[in-house]
């Protein structure tokens, strides 16, 4: 089968009468803080996941290879015609975007949302989300990359639990599938993730403890993008989970330091860390020809915090990911190198 015939029979699926006109969802509806938590329900085979490109656009092999991803787990899925337009560095308008994140929600037949790439893009349509549809119609959303900034603005205006996980054009190797299947498909109130041995070694330990609270974060460029807006959460007595990729150690302290001097962050009950994947100085054309190491920064800004820390956890830009629920409480113990989650975060 042609690509071209094989993406257009992947997106007829009937579109339901659940939405009006493009606008009904710009709306400006009002915003809901400290909204209690809200577990969405868990996936089976056969469920339609819905493909969005929130941030940066796809090309239509990125399309092609989600679609193949998705329907290999054993899922259906569905997106609509503007998943291919482009404006800039960004998929489309904004307008088009937040449509899509809405029209996902609102479709009955939707039962999960994955992001195809993250990039760029997300923070722009957090205003345009209609969060009151979301709370109507929980389902799971994942994602991660820029995709954050779409967890801290579903979470913080609704209390719905997202995923910070693979992406549809991720690496989809039985260690990332396996936790995937035990958290979105088969939950347990005690779920134990841990690196594969062979990662065992890129594990520091920056501060020794253990550590229970929620898990709240993702990329750490977009954490501190959301510091000073309505979207912004409270990090007391919650684990801290951080990544990033491609940032030279003084921006890593940078943002570090920024989260120091907004936040208390010795209030936080813990921070995992996961792989900062090519964060060390640059080998041709450093900024700063001395520097300190990733992990010199990682000790001189966080393990004065006198909580749990740890670096190295097998998730961010990497193949060997775990997916972390967005909101479930969680225990952190660094000298067991592991996260477990201590309540199911679908049902």
């Amino acid at each position: 089968m042609k690509r071209k015939e094989f993406i257009k029979k992947s997106a007829i699926l009937s579109v339901l009468p659940v939405l009006g006109a493009k606008n009904s969802f710009i709306s400006g509806s009002s915003l809901v803080r400290d909204s209690k938590k809200i577990i969405p329900p868990k996936l089976k085979q056969d469920d339609v996941i819905g493909l969005i490109a929130p941030g940066s656009y796809i090309t239509e092999n990125q399309l092609h290879e989600a679609i193949t991803n998705i329907e290999k787990l054993g899922f259906k899925t569905h997106y609509i015609k503007n998943i291919l337009e482009k404006s800039g560095y960004l998929a489309g308008n904004d307008h088009d975007r937040s449509y899509d994140v809405n029209y996902m929600f609102a479709n009955k037949r939707v039962k999960g949302i994955v992001a195809i790439r993250g990039g760029y893009g997300c923070a722009r349509i957090l205003p345009m989300i209609d969060y009151n549809l979301i709370k109507r119609n929980p389902k799971i959303l994942i994602g991660y990359s820029d995709i954050t900034a779409l967890l801290y603005g579903i979470y913080s205006q609704t209390g719905l639990v997202c995923f910070h996980g693979p992406v549809a054009t991720s690496t989809f190797n039985d260690y990332s599938v396996n936790h995937l299947e035990n958290i979105l498909f088969n939950p347990s109130n005690n779920y134990t993730m841990r690196n594969l041995p062979e990662d065992e070694g890129q594990i520091k330990i920056i501060s020794e403890g253990a550590a229970e609270g929620e898990l709240i974060g993702g990329n750490l460029s977009i954490v501190v993008s959301m510091i000073g807006t309505k979207y912004n959460i409270d990090l007391k007595n919650k684990i801290l989970f951080l990544e990033d990729v491609g940032e030279e150690p003084y921006r890593i302290d940078r943002m570090l330091t920024q989260l120091l001097q907004s936040q208390d962050l010795s209030k936080a009950s813990g921070i995992a860390l996961g792989v900062f994947k090519n964060c060390e100085k640059k080998v041709k054309d450093p900024e700063f020809h001395n520097s300190f190491s990733l992990l010199e920064v990682f000790k001189d800004r966080l393990a004065k915090l006198k909580i749990p820390v740890i670096y190295g956890l097998s998730f961010g830009h990497i193949e060997n990911k775990f997916t972390l629920p967005f909101g479930v409480k969680a225990r952190l113990d660094t000298n067991d190198h592991s996260l477990t989650l201590l309540e199911k975060a679908v049902e």
